[in-house]
This record gives C-alpha cells, structure tokens and sequence, in this order.
C-alpha cells in the first residue's frame, strides 16, 4: 500500500489496521477510551508546533491527530454507530448552519453580530440534540442547565475560563480587575489558614478557589491564562536549562549544586533576559 493525498487511503490504512485477522494486533484492541489521552496529547502537540513556528512539524503533527479522528470513526463505525463520512456531513452542515451571513442570507454584518448569531445557532442545536438524545435514552444530566455546554473534559484552566465567559454572558461578573485582585487576596488568606489547620482536603479546595480567581483576573485583563501559563513554563524550562549548562560547565551536577547556588545562576538568567529585552 503506498502513501497518498487522498484521504480514503488513510481510512483505508485504518481498516486494515483495524482488521481482526490480519490486522494489527495493538490497534485492534484499542477502545474509544484508551484512545482518548492519545486524542489529547496529539492536539497539545499541533499547539507546541504553531507556538515553535514549526510548519514542518505542524504539518506532522496535524496529521497525528487526523489519524486520530480517522480511528475513532473508525471503531464507530465497527459499532454500528457512524463512519467518518457521516464525520465530515456533520461539520460542514454545522458550518453551513452557522455561516447565514456566507451561504445563505443574513443581516449578520458585524464581528459582533456574527458572534450573536452564532451562539443563537448553537443555543438551537444544543436542543436538537438534548431531544435526539432523549429519544436514545442518553442522560444529559451533564449538559444540564446554562454552562451545559463548557466540556467537562476541558483542561483544568480552560474549563474555568469557559465557565466564566458563559457566566458573563448574563450579567454574572466582575466588572472590573481590581475587585478580583481583592477575592484573589482573600483565597490566599483562606489557603494559609487552610494549610495552618493540616487539613489537605480543604487545602486542595482553597487552592482550586485561589486558581479560579487567577483565571477570572486574566480574563479580565485579556490575558489567555492557559497562554499566560505556558508562557511561564517555557521561561522556567529556559532558565533552569541555563542552570544545568552553568554547573555542567563547572564540573557540577544538580543533584549536587545547594539551593543557594542554583538561586544565584537562576538570577544571573534573569539578568541575561533583562538585557536581551
């Protein structure tokens, strides 16, 4: 079987892979969940390639995570269920739907008329599918109620981003930063007596409550905080690389170096920052 363009070769890999006979043996017994982590990872991946400018690399990885829908409609379709054709029908009648102003007639004119538009579309597919769901006899107890539609399976900090924007929508805000600065401070003072008490489980509650605050302050400042945090992580991979080639140099190890040591590099790296700014 040779490489190719067209997207049913790829489908058509999966098959085989897929095949109970001949097939291979890690592929076939995959599920939907042991799957899913590689789902994610792969999609974490496309986003490290754009953030390096990597087009070599995104054009990899965006096909490590076609691949992975590719296998999902593919064990669907095993079930019964639908097959990546019926995959591509949905999202271009949802794109279809949600661009009147394109395909269709509408007065949608503006950035923010679009948007309105949009989540009225979606307000009315998210009932189409509350009633498709009933008649299969799905629970949407998940999707209850107004943030029914913020994933639950969303990481950490997007899901309390997208929570708080929902919540916004009608008038459950802050309406202004520096009131959440004040909330901020009142969840460190919780923490503190929190952890002063030795109680881990409200320990680990405070500190969900002080990180919700944290989002809600960088949404305020239009500071993505999931972008904010993976910013600061690569600062810290950066300064902590110049810290291992530092004592490499001198003939140390980390495991060896004291804290005061490692410290004293950490804030000449800084330094060096400065001055490249």
């Amino acid at each position: 079987m040779d490489a190719s363009k067209d997207i049913s070769r790829l489908i058509e890999i999966m098959a085989a892979l897929r095949n109970r006979e001949t097939g291979c043996p890690w592929d076939i017994v995959q599920t939907f969940e042991t799957i899913k982590p590689y789902t994610i990872e792969e999609a974490y991946e496309v986003s490290d390639a754009i953030e390096r400018n990597d087009m070599d690399d995104l054009c990899e990885e965006l096909g490590d995570l076609l691949l992975q829908v590719v296998f999902h409609a593919r064990m669907a379709e095993e079930a019964g269920e639908f097959a990546f054709s019926d995959v591509v029908e949905a999202i271009t009648r949802k794109m279809i739907r949600r661009h009147p102003h394109v395909f269709a007639r509408s007065d949608a004119d503006t950035p923010d008329a679009v948007k309105k538009q949009w989540d009225d579309i979606k307000q009315a597919e998210k009932r189409e599918r509350a009633e498709r769901r009933a008649k299969r006899g799905v629970s949407e107890d998940f999707k209850a109620g107004f943030l029914g539609s913020v994933q639950r399976n969303f990481p950490a900090l997007t899901e309390a981003l997208k929570l708080q924007e929902h919540a916004a929508k009608v008038g459950f805000d802050w309406s202004a930063p520096e009131p959440i600065l004040d909330k901020i401070e009142e969840e460190i003072g919780e923490l503190r007596a929190a952890l002063a008490e030795g109680d881990q489980a409200k320990v680990s509650d405070e500190l969900g409550d002080l990180i919700f605050a944290v989002v809600n302050i960088g949404r305020h400042v239009k500071a993505d905080p999931e972008e904010s945090l993976r910013g600061t992580n690569t600062k810290f991979r950066r300064r902590f690389n110049h810290i291992e080639a530092v004592l490499d140099a001198e003939g140390e190890t980390l495991a060896a170096a004291s804290l005061e040591r490692m410290e004293e590099i950490w804030q000449a790296a800084k330094a060096i920052e400065r001055q490249l700014d």
